[in-house]
C-alpha cells in the first residue's frame, strides 16, 4: 500500500520505517529541510535502538524516500498519517497548531482518489472531527476521504520492537471502508508475521467511534504515569518504615488485578508524553467542568518526587553549598536522547541553587555538543565524572552503568557515596567496591521528597 507520513519525530519517523519494513511503499514528510537530507543519507536523527537500520534496509529496498514536499505525499498516499508534535501550552492544553496547518494543506492537495487520512498524533478528543472539518474546508467539494484515529502506545528506548509486537491496535472512525483498509495495512504485524514470537495469538484490533480511540491514548498514558506516582508514594512509606519497596512492588505485582510493570520507584516520570497528556486529560477535563483530582495528585506527586534525591543527599552530606555532585545520566529514560521533562534536569538546577557543583556524564550527551540548557560539565565519561565528587546520583538506568568501575570511582571521589535514584544497582558490588549507598524506598535510607524551597529560575550545569 501506498502510505504517507507528515511529520517525522520519533512516532513518525518509527511508524513510516517499520511500514515500509513489512512491505508498504511509504513517503516520509518533514517541514525541515535539513532533517530530510540527513534521512536521506540514511542518519536517523534520533536515538532509537534499531530504527537506523530498519530505515536503511527500506531505503535501500526502495520502499522508503524523504521529502518537504507535502503535495508530493499527500497525492502518493492512500493511507495519510498526521505524526507531528502537539506539545503542552503553560495551561496544559495541547497545541494543535501545526495539526491545523498539516490537515488543511492536506485538503489543499487532494485529489479525486480516495484516502484515509490518519491521527496519529496524540490530540485533544473531539480532534478527529475537526480534522475532517479542516480537511473539507480547504478540499474541493467532490474529494472522497475518511479520518480515522489511530493512536500509538509507543514507548522510547524500545519504539521499533512496540511496533511490530504491540498490544493491542486501536482504530477509532466510523468508515467501514476506513477501517477495512487500516486493518490491511496492519495485517502482517496483527498477524504476527514480524513478531520476535510468531506463535503468539493475534494482536487485537480494538475499533471504536474517534472521541472513544482518542480517549483511550489519554486514559492509558494517564493511568500508567498514576501507577508510578503509587509506587513513588509507597517507597515514601517504605523509607519512614524500614520496609523494602522492591520486596513490595514484587509482592503487588504477582497479582493479576495489578501486574508487576511500572511499578519501579524512582525520581518519577519525564519524557514528552506523560507530562503532556496527563497535563491535557487535565485540561480537557476542567473544559468541561469536571476536577481530575486524582490525575492533579498524581502529577504534584510526580513533581515533588524529582527532589527526594536532594533531600537523601543532605541526610549524608548535609549542606550542599561548596559541594560537588555528580549526576549519571540525563535523558528521561534509557536508550533515548530525549531530554524532555527529564528529572536530571530539575535535579541539577536545584543542586546549582543551593550552591553545589554539578557534573553530569550521559552515554548520548556530548560534551562538544551540549543540549540547549546545558553549560560545561558534561563529562567524556563516568571517570572522569566521578573525580572529585562527593556524591554521585544515577538518575537515568542506562544497562553500562550496572558494569562501571565502582571501586576506581570510589578512590577518585572526595567522598564514596552514590545515590541510586532508580534502585537499578546492586547495594552489595557499590558497598563492596567502598560505596556509601543509598536508595530509593529502601531499607537504611530514611527522607522524604520535598520541593525546592524557590524555584531555579535557569538551568546551568558547572564545569
Amino acid at each position: 500500500m501506498r502510505v504517507c507520513v507528515i511529520g517525522t519525530g520519533y512516532v513518525g519517523l518509527v511508524t513510516g520505517a517499520c511500514l515500509a519494513h513489512i512491505g508498504h511503499d511509504v513517503v516520509g514528510v518533514d517541514n525541515n529541510a535539513a532533517k530530510v537530507a540527513q534521512m536521506q543519507a540514511g542518519i536517523s536523527p534520533i536515538v532509537e535502538p534499531g530504527l537506523e537500520t530498519i530505515m536503511t534496509g527500506a531505503m535501500q529496498a526502495q520502499r522508503l524516500a524523504f521529502t518537504t514536499d507535502i503535495a508530493a505525499g499527500v497525492r502518493h498516499g492512500e493511507v495519510i498519517f498526521i505524526a507531528v508534535g502537539t506539545p503542552a501550552l503553560p495551561s496544559g492544553e495541547s497545541d494543535t497548531r501545526a495539526v491545523e496547518a498539516v490537515a488543511r494543506a492536506i485538503g489543499t492537495h487532494l485529489d479525486g482518489n480516495y484516502k484515509v487520512i490518519v491521527n496519529k498524533s496524540t490530540v485533544p478528543i473531539g480532534s478527529g472531527d475537526w480534522v475532517r472539518m479542516l480537511v473539507s474546508e480547504n478540499a474541493a467539494p467532490d474529494v472522497d476521504f475518511d479520518v480515522v484515529s489511530n493512536p500509538e502506545f509507543l514507548r522510547e528506548g524500545s519504539a521499533v520492537f512496540d511496533t511490530f509486537n504491540p498490544d493491542r491496535i486501536v482504530l477509532g472512525g466510523s468508515g467501514r471502508r476506513a477501517v477495512a483498509l487500516m486493518k490491511k495495512l496492519y495485517e502482517p504485524i496483527t498477524q504476527r508475521q514480524v513478531a520476535a514470537e510468531a506463535a503468539l495469538p493475534p494482536v487485537p484490533v480494538v475499533v471504536t467511534d474517534l472521541a472513544s480511540a482518542e480517549m483511550i491514548k489519554y486514559a492509558a498514558n494517564a493511568f500508567l504515569a498514576t501507577k508510578i506516582s503509587f509506587i513513588n508514594e509507597v517507597a515514601n512509606i517504605c523509607d519512614r518504615v524500614g520496609a523494602d519497596v522492591q520486596q513490595v512492588a514484587l509482592g503487588m505485582g504477582l497479582d493479576s488485578r495489578i501486574g508487576g510493570k511500572f511499578l519501579q520507584a524512582g525520581l518519577g516520570w519525564g519524557g514528552s508524553c506523560f507530562p503532556k497528556d496527563v497535563a491535557a486529560l487535565v485540561h480537557t477535563a476542567c473544559d468541561y467542568g469536571y476536577e481530575a483530582k486524582l490525575l492533579a495528585a498524581a502529577v504534584a506527586v510526580n513533581r515533588s518526587q524529582r527532589y527526594l534525591a536532594i533531600e537523601k543527599l543532605r541526610q549524608s552530606l548535609g549542606i550542599l553549598k561548596g559541594k560537588t555532585i555528580g549526576l549519571l545520566g540525563l535523558t528521561f529514560k534509557p536508550d533515548t536522547d530525549d531530554l524532555r521533562d527529564a528529572p536530571a534536569l530539575d535535579l541539577a538546577a536545584e543542586c546549582r541553587r543551593l550552591g553545589a557543583r554539578v557534573k553530569a556524564y550521559d552515554p548520548t550527551v556530548r560534551p562538544e555538543r551540549p543540549p540547549a540548557g546545558l553549560e560545561a560539565g558534561v563529562a567524556v565519561c563516568p571517570e572522569s565524572l566521578a573525580v572529585g565528587c562527593d556524591a554521585l546520583v544515577l538518575v537515568t538506568e542506562w544497562a553500562e552503568f550496572r558494569t562501571l568501575d565502582y571501586a576506581g570511582l570510589a578512590r577518585s571521589m572526595a567522598r564514596a557515596l552514590i545515590v541510586d535514584g532508580r534502585n537499578f544497582l546492586d547495594p552489595q558490588i557499590l558497598a563492596a567496591a567502598g560505596f556509601t549507598y543509598v536508595g530509593i524506598g529502601k531499607p537504611g535510607a530514611k527522607a522524604a521528597p520535598a520541593a525546592p524551597e524557590k524555584a531555579a529560575p535557569v538551568l546551568a550545569i558547572a564545569g
